[in-house]
């Protein structure tokens, strides 16, 4: 019983950090929100904890579902991506919800500090990069369509 609170308290720890970084997200009017990045981080650390705690018994390899949540995460990122033009728009978010993944796999995994330093370095990152400060371009679509 006391496992099974311990595991329900990193799916918390998971779900509340990457609400955090989500709500960043939806502050700047990002697509993809609190909802998505929750889901993310909520999502990956089921997935490590049923990979770490599932298997163990069966002799099966219990790095095999974590390594498969990178790649199931790749693919998600691929679909935020969008070519428009000569414009490429949602790296950010791409590289955002792989990040939320390995959030919440450490979580998970009960690396605490390293998820909750990981979310206070992520946010920092939106924060500098959402007030263009190292923007080689400056102008927004509607200066240079004009």
């Amino acid at each position: 019983m006391e496992n099974m609170i311990v595991m329900i308290l990193r799916l918390l720890l998971a779900s509340f950090l990457g609400a955090l970084i989500g709500a960043e997200r939806d502050f700047r009017g990002k697509a993809a929100g609190m909802r998505t990045y929750l889901l993310v981080a909520l999502g990956s650390a089921l997935m490590m904890l049923i990979s770490k705690y599932a298997f163990v018994d069966d002799g099966g390899d219990p790095s095999r579902i974590a390594a498969q949540i990178v790649t199931g995460i790749g693919f998600i990122g691929a679909g935020a991506i969008m070519f428009d033009k000569h414009a490429v728009h949602g790296l950010t978010t791409a590289a955002g919800i792989w990040v939320v993944a390995g959030i919440g796999m450490a979580a998970a995994a009960g690396m605490y500090v390293i998820s909750i330093a990981a979310t206070i370095l992520t946010i920092a990152g939106l924060e500098i990069s959402g007030r263009n400060t190292f923007s080689r371009n400056r102008h927004s679509s509607e200066e240079r369509d004009s």
